[in-house]
């Protein structure tokens, strides 16, 4: 069977507009593919060069196939299971700037180039106050970015029209703000003269971005299958959901030269990424995080199951609709079609989402994706949030480490750990529940608060404890959302 590349597939043509730092999973399957919808969609006429950011890495696999691979996309859609294939053309030139620096330069020199994209992991903008060295390529992507941009300036001899905008996709907050801001000490260290600085900040544009894809990435335990179905051999085939989200601060240069949300995709240029942001984490990793104690206890095992299952789908669903969308200041037509997204996601029939996998530092989870919640909820509605509490309650009896007689295998720090450990060997002492969830919810160090602070927080916790215990998870869930608000 023939490999994948122009012999058997034809590529389209278009000038190389953007130099993508990266070559993995996410970004072939995201942003190379919104790049092709554009093009197809006929607001943009653009290809790639893509730049290895490591000194290992995939570009020459890519190039073995001309930059041709499948992106298999699947999941639920309108309710429906559906999976797609298609092969993705965009990518046009590789380039690994630790063996071929020249060429790596040479594109600054580049009249049709525009844009750079990256995702180099959140550790990728960090600064490296020794990596100054531009006559080899530098080691941190700060370095070698900045080091394209000073060739860039000189060749075209400062031109304003030169510079590009700049828009990375590293999940860390305001990742187009932490990049400018290190490009400037770097450059600062480096003793360029305010001229240069002053291109290198006013010429060029940075945007901060929110990406949202699952992309599981190359299908091991399936390729042969998909071989057979395809024809072909693929050995850079990747994987990803239907659902996608790019949100990107709004910049006129930005939108106007790389016009993303033309194309009919889920994609928008906003004032701010914040309430985006927020929506994400406090809808999709926040309710993955308020589940898991109480399905688990429950007797399921994945996220699936969870939705799937009556009285824990309708706890998932009253905790998203009733307790975290009025916290989050978007329109509520917009709100409800996320939340909506999220159910249908977490009901992807080709994703095995283990509730054990998320259980991961559960106390650090329920503190950043949960606990904003309650607070904003206070504040909006002057009354607890009960399922977030229930939730809460259902921690406490998940970290006490049994499933039935099951060993439930913690990860978390271990100090919390320890201090679950001891309190749990004092509780069967004396089989006080108001001690122990008075100890827990005191605990700064976990919560970074006292919640017994909190007017009606340790009676309510305490409630939910003490009635999980008592009739265990299933008859407690049914007893809790039997109550009237």
């Amino acid at each position: 069977m023939e490999q994948l590349n122009q012999s058997i597939y034809k590529k389209t043509k278009a000038p190389i507009k953007v130099l993508q730092f990266g070559e993995g999973n996410f970004l072939r399957a995201f942003v190379d593919w919104i790049i092709l919808k554009m093009n197809q969609k006929g607001v943009y006429n653009g290809h790639v060069a893509v730049v290895q950011p490591m000194p290992m890495g995939r570009v020459k696999d890519l190039e073995k196939q001309d930059g041709l691979y499948t992106l298999y996309l699947q999941g639920l859609e309108d309710g429906k299971a559906k999976r797609i294939h298609e092969v993705i053309d965009v990518l046009d030139d590789f380039i690994n700037p630790f063996e071929q620096y020249d060429k790596y330069l040479s594109y600054a020199e580049s009249s049709d180039l525009e844009v750079v994209i990256s995702n180099t992991t959140e550790a990728g903008i960090s600064l490296d106050p020794n990596d100054l060295d531009f006559t080899k390529c530098p080691t941190s992507f700060p370095g070698k970015l900045l080091a394209f941009l000073y060739h860039r300036y000189t060749y075209f001899k400062g031109d304003y029209d030169k510079g590009l905008c700049i828009i990375p996709c590293e999940l860390i907050d305001n990742n187009g703000d932490e990049l400018h801001r290190v490009l400037l000490e770097l450059a600062k260290l480096k003793g360029y003269d305010e001229k240069f600085m002053e291109w290198l900040d006013k010429a060029n544009h940075f945007t901060s971005t929110l990406v949202d894809r699952i992309v599981p990435g190359y299908p091991k335990d399936e390729v042969e299958e998909i071989t057979k179905e395809l024809g072909y051999v693929d050995s850079s085939l990747v994987k990803g959901e239907i659902f996608h989200l790019w949100v990107l601060k709004k910049e006129a240069v930005v939108e106007a030269k790389f016009p993303c949300n033309k194309a009919g995709l889920n994609v928008i240029y906003a004032d701010s990424i914040k309430p985006y942001k927020e929506r994400k984490v406090k809808i999709l990793n926040g309710t993955h995080t308020a589940i898991v104690p109480v399905s688990y206890l429950y007797g399921i095992d994945t996220v699936r199951e969870t939705i799937e299952e009556e009285n824990l789908g309708r706890f998932a669903k009253e905790f998203i609709f009733d307790e975290v969308i009025p916290t989050i200041d978007l329109p509520k037509d917009e709100m409800n079609s996320f939340a909506s997204s999220v159910l249908e996601r977490y009901l992807n029939p080709y994703v095995r989402h283990e509730l054990m996998s998320i259980a991961l530092n559960s106390i650090s989870k329920y503190k950043a994706r949960i606990l904003k919640t309650v607070h904003d909820y206070i504040e909006r509605k002057n009354m607890l949030p009960r399922h977030a509490l229930f939730s809460l309650a259902a921690l406490l009896n998940f970290y006490e480490g049994k499933r039935g007689e099951e060993v439930i295998a913690l990860k978390d720090d271990e100090a919390y750990l320890a201090t679950f450990k001891k309190l749990y060997e004092e509780y069967y002492k004396d089989l006080n529940e108001e001690k122990l969830v008075h100890a827990v919810l005191k605990d700064t160090s976990m919560w970074g608060e006292d919640l017994t602070k909190i007017s009606n927080f340790e009676e309510m916790v305490r409630k939910y404890y003490i009635l999980q215990r008592k009739e265990g998870m299933k008859k407690a869930l049914i007893i809790f959302l039997g109550e009237k608000q």
